[in-house]
């Protein structure tokens, strides 16, 4: 598709290393909230939410261990489990392995589930113990693309050096070692800062980025540097938190939350001008969000977490309806979308 206008990068062709990547689709499955992420969900709705998903087009399912320490691993795969394998795409994430807890009841970093808790390991060992348990829970032989699992500053604070020679050293050649044994078809990080992203590049040829809520709508400065390179390194992106974690979603107004924090003045502000420009221009905002990062040529798919079938039926309407041209135009007139990035 040609550029809407002369400010707008046009998207070649992409050369990802790994085919798998060039098979993704554009809406991808989000497997956090199948973990009871903040709220319990019923074996029974989470079955029936992948199942819609399928029924839809969806057909590229994400998860990880950490996601209800197993239990969105394990929903995904019972609810997969009678769909043709080579009929879809998975991935999901090491960095953690899932121990038993007696008597730990409550919200373990945010998951409603008891008796389990998620322990950091980045060693070989860990790394292929992780994949093993996961192929288990997921009733596979193989996972499409696996991601090295939150080793950024953000998460370990003090330890990042330590953690980041760690990935470097034993992590990611182990994980390299995987794919060659054909467990896995393509390898890369999955992280929410664009900084360990450039920490790592350089160092390690990765396939594939899976990166939350830094290149969206609402906000691109953050990720500037690590979609430029992985448009030209090559590197497929899987831009997940389309939303800015609550702050998008809904078709009214600005949610209350922004990156996994209660919203400031100023983002509210900023969201609020956004929800205008659409508004203005007769688009609604998710349809906006979740069709925005997929203009970018290093972004294979938008990964959208998903809970129930009514927000997969939500989104797959937004992912099919119409976005005027005029709305692009306007959210770069505001300055939300910035001088360079490409739209649909």
């Amino acid at each position: 598709m040609p550029p809407q206008n002369a400010n707008q990068i046009p998207a070649p062709s992409p050369t990802w290393r790994q085919p798998v990547l060039s098979t993704l689709s554009p809406l991808a499955f989000g497997g956090a909230p199948l973990g009871n992420l903040y709220t319990a969900v019923s074996e029974a709705a989470a079955a029936a939410t992948v199942r819609r998903a399928w029924e839809g087009g969806i057909r590229h399912f994400d998860t990880a261990p950490y996601y209800g320490f197993g239990l969105s691993e394990s929903r995904l795969g019972n609810a997969l489990a009678d769909v043709p394998r080579a009929s879809f795409t998975l991935s999901t994430k090491v960095g953690r392995l899932i121990e038993d807890a007696e008597g730990r009841s409550g919200q373990a970093d945010g998951f409603a589930v008891d008796g389990l808790v998620a322990r950091f390991d980045y060693s070989r060992q860990g790394v292929r113990r992780s994949l093993e348990a996961s192929l288990r829970r997921l009733r596979t032989d193989t996972i499409d693309i696996l991601f090295l699992h939150d080793i950024g500053a953000l998460t370990h604070g003090e330890r990042h050096a330590q953690v980041l020679a760690q990935a470097l050293d034993e992590a990611l050649p182990e994980m390299a070692r995987m794919r060659d044994e054909g467990l896995v078809g393509a390898i890369g990080i999955g992280v929410n800062e664009e900084a360990v992203c450039l920490d790592v590049m350089p160092r390690f040829p990765l396939d594939a980025i899976m990166l939350a809520g830094r290149y969206t709508l609402f906000e691109q400065a953050a990720s500037a540097r690590v979609m430029a390179r992985a448009a030209a390194d090559g590197v497929a992106v899987l831009v997940a938190g389309p939303y800015n974690s609550g702050l998008l979603g809904d078709p009214d107004r600005p949610g209350d939350t922004y990156d996994y924090a209660p919203a400031t003045a100023e983002v509210r502000e900023r969201a609020g001008r956004l929800y205008d420009a659409c508004h203005r221009t007769g688009a609604d905002v998710g349809a906006a969000a979740l069709q925005f990062p997929l203009a970018h040529p290093a972004v294979a798919s938008v990964v959208c977490g998903l809970r129930s079938v009514a927000e997969v039926d939500i989104a797959l309407q937004r992912q099919k309806a119409a976005v005027p041209d005029s709305t692009w135009a306007a959210l770069r007139e505001e300055g939300i979308i910035g001088a360079g990035v490409p739209t649909p």
